[in-house]
């Protein structure tokens, strides 16, 4: 799950405990939560749109998905005059669990044979939320752990 760290950042996770995961305005990430997500999921928390992107810590998927409310509030970015409440389009989970690791960047990430298949790294990606496979989630974790 990628964020602008100025947004909401690892840091924001671990010093809040649990959030939303809202703002996400793309459907093929929104049915990624509604339809792959389920609560106690792995997820990889990846700072984008600064400096050094890359995963700067873990969380977990901490319910189901649900209406984002943003949709609904004009006065929000993510505010989508086409959504009505009785047949919401956008939904999100929340996320809890946070814990910050030591970045891996996605230089380091593109470096790397085992990870060549992440949603994240192919060309012109820019889901925010993209599936990663148990190959690649282990994968990860021991980059983690060497670093």
């Amino acid at each position: 799950m990628k964020s602008e760290p100025n947004e909401c950042s690892i840091d924001d996770l671990v010093r809040l405990g649990r959030v939303p995961w809202t703002g996400v305005r793309n459907y093929q990430a929104r049915n990624f939560m509604r339809d792959a997500m389920q609560v106690g999921d792995g997820v990889l928390f990846y700072h984008s749109s600064c400096p050094e992107p890359g995963i700067a810590g873990l969380a977990r998927v901490a319910s189901a998905a649900y209406p984002d409310a943003t949709q609904f509030d004009a006065a929000s970015p993510y505010f989508d005059p086409k959504s009505r409440p009785d047949a919401p389009r956008w939904l999100h989970v929340d996320v809890d669990q946070g814990r910050k690791t030591r970045l891996l960047p996605l230089a380091e990430m593109r470096q790397r044979p085992e990870l060549a298949t992440m949603g994240v790294l192919k060309p012109g990606s820019r889901l925010s939320i993209t599936p990663v496979t148990p190959d690649e989630w282990q994968a990860v974790q021991a980059l983690l752990a060497t670093g």
